[in-house]
């Protein structure tokens, strides 16, 4: 019967507090409650600025999370088989090297997968479609033809291994923003931030706490004063204990969120993932420039070549 009694006591000492900072969180919100506690102005600050920061963490990552999805830039309008994406681009092309006719050609573009599907992104796509189109004007091209090789089927070709390699590249920017940017600014919002959430809560729970507390002093009664006049009845020892411990308790759980959201603010983890998801961007347009300055003049000699040959036949006709 005893152990039964104090399991009783127990949980009771447990829900107490609870439904105190309960009722006066409700008194609060419909503006009955006779005091609250204000918190600090610095403390307060320090809020505005942790939500400003979480913020900032949400609608950066809303955006950024696309570096997860190797399709983000895949072109929904297009469709393409799974003989498409069978072999890359390198592979088709040097198959289609040894090729000797039309036929051993189209068994080059149709030959069986040597790995997993490639990827779908747009350079990788483009390629695709540039290899494709190569192909079919040279199957186009009359055998008995003396100029050679089709000039805008030779640039598709080469426009479509610089494009393999600017995909390639994608792809490899992608995954280092996955590691050094994502991976931080996830890490930031789920746990750092998290703390500090927690440490306001336990704030907070505090502060109503306290003035629960505080509240039940004021209804201590009244009694008849030697002059005849009513007066509130002293408070208790017991009351006054019980406030200051609830006092202390309050400055404590303070004190520790001020230090945790102080160090979620002053971490230089999150500029140093910005810089290197910057730095993965620029890798990125840095190696596409390099690709497509080594193709351009290619192209270039051959619209030459195209052009001037274009022009020696209208002349001699």
């Amino acid at each position: 019967m005893d152990k039964f009694q104090a399991f009783g006591k127990n949980i009771t000492s447990s829900i107490t507090p609870f439904a105190a900072r309960t009722q006066q969180y409700f008194k609060e919100q419909i503006g009955t409650a006779d005091d609250k506690t204000e918190l600090p102005p610095d403390y307060i600050e320090l809020e505005k600025r942790v939500d400003a920061l979480k913020q900032v963490h949400q609608k950066l990552l809303s955006v950024t999370s696309q570096y997860s999805n190797e399709s983000y830039d895949y072109p929904p309008n297009i469709r393409e088989s799974f003989t498409d994406l069978s072999r890359t681009i390198t592979d088709k092309v040097n198959l289609l090297s040894h090729a000797t006719s039309p036929a051993e050609a189209q068994a080059a573009l149709t030959a069986p997968p040597s790995a997993k599907p490639q990827p779908k992104t747009f350079p990788h796509a483009l390629a695709r479609a540039s290899l494709a189109g190569s192909q079919l004007l040279n199957q186009t091209q009359p055998a008995s033809s003396s100029a050679g090789e089709d000039p805008l089927a030779a640039a598709l070709e080469r426009y479509a291994l610089a494009s393999e390699k600017v995909g390639e590249a994608r792809l490899a920017q992608d995954a280092q923003i996955q590691q050094r940017f994502l991976a931080g600014w996830s890490t930031t919002l789920n746990t750092n931030l998290m703390f500090a959430t927690r440490a306001r809560r336990s704030v907070e729970s505090a502060r109503l706490g306290l003035d629960a507390t505080k509240a039940k002093g004021g209804k201590r009664g009244a009694m008849v004063g030697m002059s005849g006049e009513v007066e509130d009845l002293p408070e208790s020892d017991e009351h006054r204990v019980e406030v200051e411990k609830k006092e202390d308790e309050f400055v404590g759980v303070t004190e520790e969120a001020v230090g945790v959201m102080k160090n979620v603010l002053d971490t230089p983890e999150p500029l140093r993932n910005l810089a290197d998801l910057i730095a993965a961007q620029l890798e990125f347009h840095k190696k596409a420039y390099e690709i497509l300055s080594e193709l351009a003049p290619v192209v270039d000699g051959l619209q030459v070549e195209q052009e001037a040959s274009y022009r020696k036949n209208r002349e001699g006709a």
